[in-house]
C-alpha cells in the first residue's frame, strides 16, 4: 500500500529536489536519492513533493558527496561544518541585527560567485542578492543553477534570521530576478504572497524593527538548531508550527474573505483555545495580540498598496476600511508609525520602484 502524499505545510516541490542533483553525474545522483528516501521516478513528476525530512537528508547527503554545503553552486566550496561555524559566531552578538550583517560577511567570505547585503528604508529593511553565477550563458541548466542559488541563499538568510529572532519573521515582499518558474507559487508560501519576477535583483523585505530585538538564541537553543539542521533552516519556510504563526496565518485569512476585524476571542476560538489561554502563550513566544495583529495589517497594507494592476488598485479609503480602520485619517497614523511616511507617497515610490534599479546598500 502506497503512503500519502506528504502535505504541503511539511514537504518540498520536487522542483527543488531536481536542482539540488543536477550537477551529479547518475551514479552520484542515485547515491544522494537512495540516502534521503526519495524514489528516482518522482524527478519526472512535476506536481510531486517529498517530505522536508527527505529534503534535509538529500541536502546533507549532498554536502558530504561534494564536501560544499551550497550544493557546488559556487566556485568556491562552502565546506561542510562552515554553516555551524558560522552559527556559533552569530550567537555572541547583542541584537538581531548585528548578528544578521556578522551571517552576510560570513557569507562573503565563503563566496566567490554570489553575496547579499542589507539595505533599509522606509520602516523595512531588505536582504539583496548579488549573483554572478553562470556569467551570461542562457542555457537552461545555467540559468536553473543561478535561480537554485538566489533561492538556497535566501532559505539559508531567513532561516537564520528566524532562528535570530526566536520567531518566524514575516517577509513582506519578495522581488526575484527571474522568470516565473513552473514552481513559482511555491515561494508564496515560502516567502511572502506580494511577490514580483525579472525584477533588477533577488531580495526579501521584512519589518525593521526585528534588526534592534535582543538576539533570542540560547547555548541550548544553539545546539538544538544545529542538531536539526538543514531542516530546522528551511522549516522556517516550509512549516509554520508556533502558535503566534497560526494565530497569525488566521488574522491574515481573515483579513484577505473580508472580516476587517478578526478578534483575539475568534482566533482563540479557530484555535480550540480560550482568549485568556491564547493571549498567555501568545506572550509565553514572546508575542502579543496587538502586536501579531498589527504586524499583519501592516503586511496586506503594503501588499495592497503595492498592487499596480489598474483592475486591481484600491484607494487609501478602501484599504483603510478592508484593514478594520475606522476612518481613513487613523489609517494614515497607523501607516506612518510602521513605515515613516504617508500611504500615498509610499504607494507611489513602491511603483516606481518597479521599474527602477534597486538602489544602493547600508553598510
Amino acid at each position: 500500500m502506497s503512503s500519502p502524499p506528504p502535505t504541503a505545510d511539511r514537504s518540498v516541490a520536487i522542483a527543488f529536489v531536481r536542482s539540488a542533483v543536477r550537477a551529479l553525474d547518475a551514479p552520484q545522483r542515485a547515491q544522494v536519492l537512495a540516502e534521503a528516501g526519495i524514489v528516482p521516478g518522482l524527478l519526472a513528476e512535476p506536481s510531486a513533493r517529498v517530505p522536508a525530512a527527505a529534503f534535509s537528508r538529500l541536502w546533507i547527503a549532498v554536502a558530504r558527496l561534494l564536501d560544499d554545503e551550497f550544493f557546488g553552486l559556487d566556485a568556491r566550496r562552502m565546506k561542510v561544518g562552515t554553516f555551524a561555524m558560522l552559527c556559533h559566531a552569530l550567537a555572541g552578538q547583542a541584537t538581531v541585527g548585528a548578528a544578521l550583517r556578522m551571517a552576510l560577511r560570513g557569507f562573503g567570505l565563503c563566496f566567490d560567485d554570489i553575496g547579499a547585503s542589507l539595505r533599509i528604508g522606509g520602516g523595512a529593511a531588505s536582504l539583496v542578492i548579488d549573483n554572478r553565477i553562470a556569467g551570461g550563458r542562457q542555457d537552461d541548466a545555467a540559468q536553473d543553477a543561478r535561480r537554485f542559488a538566489d533561492e538556497t541563499l535566501l532559505v539559508m538568510l531567513q532561516g537564520l534570521l528566524c532562528w535570530l529572532a526566536g520567531r518566524r519573521v514575516a517577509i513582506s515582499r519578495l522581488d526575484w530576478a527571474h522568470p516565473r518558474p513552473a514552481h513559482g507559487d511555491e515561494y508564496r508560501r515560502m516567502f511572502s504572497p506580494l511577490l514580483r519576477f525579472d525584477a533588477s535583483a533577488t531580495a526579501i523585505s521584512f519589518d525593521a524593527r526585528v534588526l534592534q530585538s535582543a538576539l533570542a538564541v540560547s547555548a541550548v537553543g544553539l545546539k538544538a538548531f544545529l542538531r536539526d539542521a538543514p531542516q530546522s533552516v528551511f522549516l522556517k519556510q516550509v512549516a509554520a508550527t508556533a502558535l503566534s504563526d497560526r494565530a497569525r496565518r488566521l488574522c491574515r485569512e481573515a483579513l484577505d474573505q473580508g472580516d476587517p476585524a478578526p478578534t483575539l476571542a475568534r482566533v482563540a476560538g479557530l484555535l480550540g483555545l480560550s482568549a485568556a489561554t491564547l493571549r498567555r502563550r501568545l506572550e509565553d513566544e514572546g508575542a502579543s495580540w496587538g502586536h501579531l495583529k498589527d504586524e499583519v495589517r501592516r503586511g496586506l497594507a503594503l501588499q495592497l498598496l503595492a498592487e499596480g494592476r489598474a483592475d486591481a488598485v484600491l484607494s487609501v479609503g478602501e484599504i483603510a476600511a478592508r484593514l478594520g480602520f475606522n476612518d481613513a485619517s487613523t489609517f494614515y497614523r497607523a501607516f506612518r508609525k510602521w513605515t515613516g511616511s504617508a500611504p500615498g507617497a509610499w504607494r507611489v515610490s513602491s511603483l516606481a520602484a518597479q521599474t527602477l534599479p534597486i538602489p544602493g546598500g547600508v553598510p
